[in-house]
């Protein structure tokens, strides 16, 4: 049997609280006879009839009041339907699921992911944390709607990939092993013990490739798959390490910062699928994404790092600085969610 439609159903219910078929049909805008039409296709549609005269008045019969509170309910949920597509059109609600290493989650995120949770409230962002390459196969198997990673990203022409921001590399040593040159070197930064990133990772194979092109291929004392916790042993003075700009917007107590020379450029790009519809949700992070493009950090003494005359002397003149907007770790109040290194 086929199913009674809405309009049938707002019908009969106009109907049941008019109290007759004249005023519902001027409640609803239409004619008497449209309405009856509608009534009559309905009893038939079910085989039973709904409603009998009484003192003037339509009143249901026991089938037509057993059918009371179905047909609101039936209602009720297709306005549900209206509503919440309604709010997804206009980006107030959505899931927008967003893949990133635990670097750009803790330092970079937070200010961008809570000014789009301040203007759509109603978007959920769900973000994971993983390493590039991680991230980016998440994405190809439709587990994340996108993901901001390390570049390069694979030559999967299924994936769109967008450049976003610069984020040089930089070593990082303990005050005690600290050179006096103002910019280290491959050879004078492989004579150290090393704590580097785990090996197969983007950001890894970026270093092993800066020190390659000098002829060297360091073994690491350590690797760490957390940056956090390279910080920690590199302050503790067990080694040296190279980690992105972004990782260290200062340099912890008891180390220093370092330019390379040569620099070591790392560049972060969004991610996503070609095919991938762009929903509101989607598009309103991406937006929000946007603004880390025009928001590069500024590392005093870079130049350096480029060979240019330095502009200060001696590694007291080193620290990395944001400009206004791209706030300190722990602005906002989106925590990462599975937030493993």
């Amino acid at each position: 049997m086929a199913a009674p439609t809405l309009r049938q159903l707002r019908a009969y219910l106009a109907i049941v609280e008019a109290g007759s078929v004249s005023l519902a049909a001027r409640s609803l805008g239409l004619t008497q006879p449209a309405l009856s039409q509608q009534l009559r296709e309905l009893e038939r549609l079910l085989g039973l009839r709904l409603l009998d005269r009484a003192g003037g008045r339509s009143l249901p019969t026991a089938a037509g009041q057993a059918l009371l509170g179905p047909a609101r309910q039936a209602i009720e949920a297709a306005e549900a339907v209206s509503a919440a597509a309604a709010r997804h059109r206009g980006g107030l609600a959505g899931r927008v699921r967003l893949g990133t290493g635990a670097s750009a989650c803790i330092h970079l995120l937070p200010p961008v992911l809570a000014a789009v949770k301040r203007a759509h409230p109603g978007l959920e962002i769900v973000v994971a944390t993983g390493n590039s390459a991680e991230m980016v196969r998440r994405v190809e198997e439709g587990a994340l709607d996108l993901a901001l990673v390390t570049l390069p990203a694979g030559g999967s022409r299924a994936l769109q990939v967008t450049r976003l921001r610069a984020d040089p590399q930089l070593a990082l040593l303990p005050e005690a092993m600290a050179p006096a040159a103002a910019a280290l070197r491959p050879a004078e930064l492989a004579r150290l013990p090393l704590i580097l990133y785990e090996s197969g990772g983007t950001s890894r194979r970026l270093v092993d490739a800066w020190f390659a092109r000098a002829g060297l291929a360091p073994r690491p004392l350590m690797e760490l798959g957390s940056v956090e916790a390279i910080k920690g042993l590199v302050a503790g003075g067990l080694g040296a390490s190279v980690v992105p700009s972004l990782a260290v917007p200062v340099a912890p107590p008891g180390t220093v910062l370092r330019p390379l020379r040569p620099a070591l450029p790392r560049e972060l790009g969004l991610v996503l699928r070609r095919e991938k519809i762009r929903e509101h949700g989607l598009r309103v992070l991406l937006e929000g994404l946007q603004a880390l493009r025009a928001t590069p950090p500024v590392l005093q003494g870079q130049g350096e790092a480029q060979g240019e005359a330095p502009g200060a002397t001696g590694p007291a003149s080193m620290a990395f600085t944001r400009r206004p907007g791209t706030s300190a770790p722990g602005t906002g109040d989106l925590p990462c969610l599975d937030c493993k290194d």
